[in-house]
């Protein structure tokens, strides 16, 4: 039997729920159910124009009908926040999420898909959180969560994440960066099928330390982590400087991997802003995402573009197809 995949709705008062609606309206791989207030997505389909039958979910559904959409209801607190965030609607959000990382681990559904979140929300309701990545590890019971961001021509992996950038350098250790090069060697071998991956490394300081005189991490930490890959036959190169790698020593590789957050995602997202897609490497399920925000903005005007949505919709249907054991 082939199992939908689960798509949260993200933050009510932004664009997710109108982006599930353009959704529902497009040919896609396998069936989705869609985790949100079902009478706000009825409601903001009705805002932007679009008709759409909203259905509870069948077991015995594999193929998408389009303009029909499977909803697990999930209620909100307030759904009269159209652009205004309300810390009323956090514990419904994270609920979503539950639903839907409880369901892949259930195998009620092959991946998960989420849509933008306004951290602000949870935050302000009381909940830590830091944010996707790190909430589906924790539910998940896995232990060292890594970012990447990817589109057809270029994958970025992050060794920190969401840091302050004057605690980067002290998180930069070699045990942490041999274990992000780990889980990233590992997941393009069993997400992606690359038999054997071929990764560059970003130095963290300018020159990538300029022999120590800009900073002894390249060499004190991240040096030894890729050679302790290479020690495992594994192609790992670096470090090289973030300023060239792109351009240069990393155009071939397989996977980019940055120091930090404002290293990496800055070039792909120049590259590709709105066909890229975020994975979470390093969890027992599978969890995709869009690589933009809430845009509260612009929601409920119709302008919202679900290319990064059903990107990532269609490659968590890859990774499901060719799901791991060990997964």
């Amino acid at each position: 039997m082939t199992l939908p995949l689960a798509i949260t709705a993200g933050e009510p008062a932004g664009i997710g729920p109108e982006l599930l609606v353009k959704l529902a309206h497009r040919q896609l791989p396998r069936a989705v159910v869609a985790i949100g207030d079902r009478q706000l997505i009825q409601a903001r389909a009705a805002l932007i124009g679009l008709d759409i039958e909203l259905v509870p979910p069948s077991p015995r559904q594999s193929v998408h009908q389009p303009g029909r959409l499977p909803v697990l209801d999930v209620p909100l607190v307030n759904r009269d926040c159209l652009g205004k965030p309300d810390a009323g609607n956090a514990g419904a959000l994270l609920n979503m999420l539950n639903v839907a990382i409880d369901g892949c681990r259930d195998r009620q559904f092959a991946a998960m898909v989420t849509g933008p979140l306004q951290k602000s929300t949870i935050l302000d309701g009381g909940f830590a959180f830091s944010g996707h990545t790190e909430y589906v590890a924790q539910r998940t019971d896995s232990p060292l969560p890594v970012m990447l961001l990817a589109n057809e021509s270029l994958r970025v992996a992050l060794v920190t994440t969401h840091l302050p950038l004057r605690n980067v350098a002290d998180a930069i250790t070699s045990a942490r960066v041999g274990a992000v090069l780990d889980v990233v060697w590992q997941d393009l071998h069993r997400l992606y099928n690359i038999q054997q991956p071929n990764i560059a490394v970003c130095g963290l300081n300018p020159h990538a330390g300029e022999g120590g005189h800009l900073g002894h991490e390249d060499a004190a930490e991240i040096q030894p982590a890729i050679n302790a890959q290479r020690q495992l036959g594994r192609q790992v190169h670096g470090p090289y400087p973030a300023d060239s790698i792109f351009a240069h020593q990393g155009r071939d590789a397989d996977a980019i991997v940055a120091m930090y957050h404002d290293q990496g995602l800055p070039v792909i997202k120049d590259r590709g802003f709105g066909s890229i897609v975020n994975i979470t490497l390093g969890l027992n399920i599978i969890r995709t995402s869009v690589d933009h925000g809430s845009a509260l903005d612009i929601a409920g005007t119709g302008k919202a573009d679900v290319s990064s949505l059903m990107q990532a919709v269609q490659l968590a249907d890859r990774f499901a197809q060719h799901r791991p054991k060990s997964i």
